[in-house]
C-alpha cells in the first residue's frame, strides 16, 4: 500500500485525505515509481475546487502531475526508461483524471518522463519543469523573444513569473516585473528583475512606457487576467502581444482593442499543453531548460518544503498567496 493524496469531495484544502491505496502493476507504456519529491501547481488548487479548465469526472479523485522519484517497474512496450533510474514527471503529459502523483509511489505514463541528469536532486527535478516550461514555451517558442525585448511580468514571485525573469536574461531581454506590495520588490531584483512596478502604488501603464521610452513592452506575460488586461493592454508596444497563462482573479477577462482605439495588439491565452503536445518544440524546450540547469543560468527558485503528510496546509499557503517561488512536498521512504 502507498499513502496516496485524494479528495472524496469539491471544497477547500480540508477536503484533501491521506488514504492507504494499492498502486498496482503498470500497464502497457506505463512506470511505477517511487515519489521523492512533488512539484505543488495552481492547477491542482483548481482542480480540487472543481474550477480548472478541465472538470473533475469521477469521486474520489487524485492530484498531481509534477514529480522526481525512482522507477520502480516498467510496463510493456516502455523504452529507454528501465528499474532504478531517476527521472522527473513533467506536467502536460496527462489528466488528472487518470493519473496524480501525490502520492508515495504510483503509476505514470512513460511519456510523462524525463531522465533526471546526474547532480539534479529530487527537489529540483520536480521544481523546475513546469515554471520553465511555461515561461521558455510561452515567450520564446510562441512569442520569439529576442535580444532587446522588454518582458512585463505580472505574479512575478511565482515560480513561472521568476522562471520567466530567468528566461528572459538568458535569452538578453529585460525583464520587469510587476507585485502588488513592496514586501516582494527586493527579491524580485535579486532573482534577476531589471525593474520592479508596485501595482498598489504605481500606475503600471505609466511605469512601462516610462522604462520604454514611450514604447511599451513587446511581451506582457500575465497571469491575473479579469479588467487588470485593459491596463496591461495599454502597455504593450504596438505588435505586441499580451500572454494569458493565468486567471488568478476569478473575473471575467474583456478584449480591450475596441476600446482603446483599435491598437496592433495580440492578445492570446497559452499553456504549457502546447509544448508538451508537440515533440520538436518539448524537445527545444527541454534542451534549453536541461543546459540552463547544467550550467546554472537557471534554477528553480523553491519557497518552502512540507512533507506529504501536511497536504492540507500545503495548498493552504498555496492559496494564501503569499509564496516566493515553487512549493515542494517531500516524501520519506
Amino acid at each position: 500500500m502507498a499513502t496516496t493524496v485524494r479528495f472524496h469531495e469539491i471544497g477547500g484544502p480540508e477536503v484533501l485525505r491521506l488514504d492507504d491505496v494499492e498502486p498496482g502493476e503498470p500497464g502497457t507504456g506505463e512506470v511505477r515509481i517511487r515519489v521523492e519529491a512533488i512539484g505543488i501547481n495552481r492547477a491542482e488548487v483548481l482542480f480540487r475546487s472543481d474550477q480548472y479548465i478541465e472538470p473533475v469526472k469521477q469521486l474520489p479523485a487524485r492530484l498531481g502531475t509534477e514529480a522526481a522519484g525512482v522507477i520502480e517497474a516498467v510496463g510493456p512496450d516502455v523504452s529507454g526508461f528501465r528499474v532504478g533510474q531517476a527521472v522527473s514527471v513533467v506536467p502536460g503529459f496527462f489528466s488528472q483524471n487518470d493519473y496524480g502523483v501525490y502520492a508515495e509511489r504510483t503509476i505514470v505514463p512513460a511519456a510523462a518522463l524525463l531522465h533526471r541528469p546526474d547532480g539534479v536532486d529530487a527537489v529540483t527535478g520536480a521544481a523546475v519543469w513546469m515554471p520553465y516550461l511555461t515561461a521558455y514555451g510561452a515567450m520564446a517558442e510562441v512569442g520569439g523573444i529576442r535580444a532587446g525585448d522588454v518582458a512585463v511580468l505580472t505574479a512575478a514571485s511565482s515560480s513561472v513569473g521568476l522562471a520567466a525573469i530567468s528566461t528572459a536574461n538568458r535569452v538578453g531581454a529585460t525583464p520587469i516585473a510587476v507585485t502588488r506590495t513592496r514586501a516582494k520588490r527586493q527579491r524580485l531584483l535579486d532573482a534577476g528583475a531589471a525593474e520592479v512596478i508596485v501595482s498598489e502604488e504605481e500606475d503600471v501603464t505609466a511605469r512601462v512606457l516610462e522604462l520604454t521610452a514611450g514604447r511599451g513592452a513587446e511581451f506582457v506575460f500575465d497571469a491575473v487576467a479579469g479588467p487588470g488586461v485593459v491596463t496591461l493592454a495599454q502597455g504593450v508596444a504596438p505588435g505586441g502581444t499580451l500572454f494569458l497563462w493565468g486567471a488568478q482573479s476569478g473575473q471575467p477577462t474583456p478584449y480591450p482593442g475596441f476600446d482603446l482605439g483599435m491598437p496592433a495588439l495580440n492578445m492570446r491565452t497559452f499553456t504549457v499543453l502546447e509544448i508538451t503536445r508537440d515533440p520538436q518544440r518539448m524537445r527545444r524546450a527541454e534542451a534549453f531548460v536541461a543546459s540552463g540547469l547544467r550550467t546554472g543560468a537557471l534554477r528553480p527558485v523553491v519557497d518552502r518544503l512540507f512533507p506529504l503528510e501536511e497536504i492540507v496546509q500545503v495548498h493552504q499557503h498555496m492559496e494564501s498567496n503569499s509564496q516566493f517561488g515553487k512549493i515542494v512536498v517531500t516524501v520519506a521512504h
